[in-house]
């Protein structure tokens, strides 16, 4: 069994140095450990920078040293850091993905040193890495390390998650080098993010600026199907549930409650960034002050704010509005013996921070947009007497679990104040019943369980992977074909029509069958020991027109209408037309912002036509009418299909499927053959019994078992088929 590969900008290592020599300890933070049951055992490693410069003279002792802790280091330059780090990283990619695009700036040079250090981390990797192992590589400094390894490795196993959100793709395509982003992070097999926001935007993102086809959460790129799903990270629950009965923590805890004694305690801790809303807070905390004067020496709103990138001007400009609004509030409102706002410009010791999740009554997190909030989670596990109020923006992912907190809007500091008096305000009943539901949820959704869930997922896409990727029709596989057609003798041949038997036109009625088609077919009819159906999506008066003369089985629509050759139509019943207004009117509004684009109108489905418009401008259209049929067809019970240069909305009781199922059941076949070149005829292949031939015309990725390039060769195939 292959080794698992940690990847992230960090390695989870504090380094210290006494008497000029460096010593390393593992970091307690809440990633490294939940990875920690991954990397510490077996031949399984960590990779990443270590944090701090390192000269090329001491490289070789510090490789060793980390060596010991399963870590393995990328060694970066004081240019690399200004430029990949301080500049990509946090200048464009940060602010964009936080909603803030005013802060970024698109600088060319730091898009270079970004590219160059995913390549130095590719380097260390592929030193590494070996057939057979699996690859996790973490968040945004390293998106384009994916697809980095995925040209040295196609068949090796790579997870990547984001840790912060991923934007709309309005804003997404801001930057530059967008589309370079997006194929690096498609490198992977499964792309993780916290909360279903960002699987959205992400999946908007690939089919938009790169036209990918999507089907649910797998994206189809190349010859490679990807998983794309949230995954929710939680804590160490117990770790801090724990911690309450700490001696040291213990201590804090008699201490800060002697301190403030006779007060309610709002919560607040942060790193310094202007993602998380701590003006907004400062503000909500100001008007609950002013409107409430009865709450004035019975409250304080303990704050932290972590020190982060302070040197950084936008940052500088924060922490200086933050200190003149504290000031501001404190000299106005302070008593002799009380301060509204206890403000501290550092970081603390886990010890002190669970001492204060135990004390503090209500913990207020406010973030303008955050991936997740762990803060949120670590105040929730260390309430074990089941009390104390979380209010939380509904822009944390953290929102999406933690439903019973009070979930506000932080640019509302009207509804923010009144979220501070209401849980001042809960009744004991309630705020027991909340803490217990959320407590349950932390616990659960551990960080334990968020890794094994994530690799089990990992898993079950690569067997996916392996299922769906055809396997080319090759001279063996031809001849085992005709081999077991010569054998047969009830045979059942299954064949689309468009991009199947024919090329594509621009104009769909054009693509009418030649006279070399007309006999392929007759001689398959010919023979009484054939039995040969034509599944189309086609309109059946356009198949009746074609091949109604034929003694072929037809049918129309995706087996709406179905046809016994020698007999009439015959149109599947009870089949509600009520919403087809509604999508009709929506296709013919983009009709009208689409040159080329026209909808087609059959019995049970409407199928939007862009294959006449122009290149790039049809599949940005479809992609939106996909957005916006999304709601409409799960409201009405219907199947929405992205097919080739058509979106189709239809019933979703007819499909190919289904049509086939019920031919296969009329008569026990002893050789089966389907070939289809659609997304309709994944339904064909995967009705089929396992011991058919199944055949994908083009993209690789399919239910088939084998896939052929085009209609040609599914036409050589056939006449193969009859050679005697």
């Amino acid at each position: 069994m292959g080794k698992t590969i940690i990847v992230s900008n960090r390695l989870p290592v504090k380094i210290t140095q006494e008497n000029n020599e460096l010593l390393f300890n593992s970091s307690e933070g809440g990633l490294a450990t939940g990875l920690g049951s991954i990397y510490k055992e077996n031949n399984n490693i960590w990779i990443g920078w270590p944090g701090m410069i390192i000269g090329e003279e001491e490289e070789k002792d510090v490789t060793e040293k980390l060596k010991d802790l399963n870590l393995i280091p990328v060694f970066l330059e004081e240019n690399d850091i200004k430029h990949y780090y301080e500049g990509f990283s946090n200048e464009i990619l940060w602010p964009v993905f936080h909603y803030i695009s005013t802060y970024a700036r698109f600088d060319p040079d730091n898009w270079e040193s970004y590219k160059e250090v995913n390549e130095k981390f590719a380097t260390v990797i592929l030193s590494y890495l070996e057939p057979g192992d699996t690859l996790w590589i973490h968040d945004y400094q390293l998106l384009l390390l994916p697809g980095i390894i995925r040209k040295q490795f196609p068949d090796i196993s790579i997870a990547f998650f984001q840790h912060i959100p991923f934007p709309s793709q309005e804003l997404f395509r801001l930057i530059p080098w967008r589309k370079e982003l997006l194929r690096g992070m498609l490198g992977a097999d499964l792309i993780g993010f916290h909360t279903f926001d960002d699987v959205r935007h992400f999946i908007s993102a690939a089919t938009h600026l790169l036209d990918l086809h999507v089907d649910g959460n797998m994206i189809r790129s190349g010859d490679r199907a990807i998983g794309v799903e949230p995954f929710p990270m939680g804590i160490d629950a117990q770790k801090f549930s724990d911690l309450s009965n700490d001696e040291t923590v213990i201590e804090h805890i008699k201490s800060l409650k002697e301190h403030y004694k006779n007060q309610k305690i709002f919560l607040s801790i942060d790193r310094l960034d202007y993602s998380k809303g701590i003006i907004q807070r400062l503000e909500a905390f100001e008007l609950f002050l002013q409107e409430n004067p009865d709450y004035h020496e019975k409250v304080v709103l303990f704050m932290i704010v972590v020190p982060s990138r302070d040197n950084v001007a936008e940052y500088q400009r924060l922490k200086n509005e933050i200190d003149r609004i504290v000031g501001n509030i404190n000299s106005h409102y302070r008593k002799l013996e009380w301060y509204p706002i206890a403000y501290f410009y550092q970081s603390y010791p886990v010890e002190f921070l669970s001492a204060l999740y135990n004390i503090a009554d209500v913990c207020l997190i406010t973030p303008m947009r955050d991936g997740m909030n762990l803060v949120c989670k670590e105040y929730v596990a260390s309430r074990n007497d089941n009390t104390g109020v979380l209010i939380l923006s509904e822009m944390a992912g953290a929102s999406k679990e933690l439903i019973d907190a009070i979930i506000v809007n932080p640019n509302n500091i009207h509804k923010v104040k009144n979220a501070l008096i209401e849980a001042l305000n809960m009744p004991e009943e309630e705020m027991r019943e909340r803490m217990i539901a959320m407590r349950q949820m932390v616990f659960k959704y551990n960080i334990y369980h968020w890794v094994k869930i994530y690799m089990q997922r990992l898993k079950d896409i690569k067997s996916t992977q392996l299922s769906m990727k055809a396997g080319r029709v090759k001279d063996s596989i031809r001849d085992q074909i005709k081999e077991k057609f010569n054998a047969s003798k009830n045979r059942l041949i299954l064949l689309d029509y468009d991009g199947t038997l024919v090329g594509f036109k621009t104009q769909i009625d054009l693509a009418s069958p030649d006279d070399d088609l007309y006999d392929l077919l007759d001689r398959f009819t010919f023979d009484k020991r054939n039995h040969t159906a034509l599944i189309s999506g086609r309109k059946y008066e356009t198949l009746e027109k074609w091949f109604g003369h034929k003694a072929l089985d037809l049918i129309a629509e995706h087996g709406a209408w179905r046809k016994k050759a020698g007999s009439p139509w015959k149109q599947k019943a009870d089949l509600s037309m009520s919403w087809k207004e509604e999508v009709h009117l929506l296709m013919d509004a983009f009709c009208d912002r689409t040159p080329g684009a026209f909808v087609e109108e059959k019995s049970y489905s409407l199928v939007w036509h862009y294959r006449k418009v122009q290149k790039g401008l049809g599949s940005l259209r479809a992609n939106e009418l996909m957005d916006n049929l999304r709601y409409i067809t799960a409201t009405h019970g219907l199947q929405l299909l992205n097919g080739d240069k058509v979106v189709e909305v239809k019933n979703s009781e007819v499909n190919k499927g289904k049509a086939t199922s019920s031919i296969i059941n009329k008569s026990d076949y002893d050789f089966i053959l389907a070939i289809g070149d659609d997304y309709t005829d994944e339904d064909i292949f995967k009705a089929l019994p396992e011991n058919a031939f199944s055949i994908k015309v083009g993209n690789h990725i399919s239910a088939a078992r084998y896939f052929l390039e085009d209609f040609h060769e599914v036409r050589n195939l056939l006449q193969y088929l009859l050679q005697p």
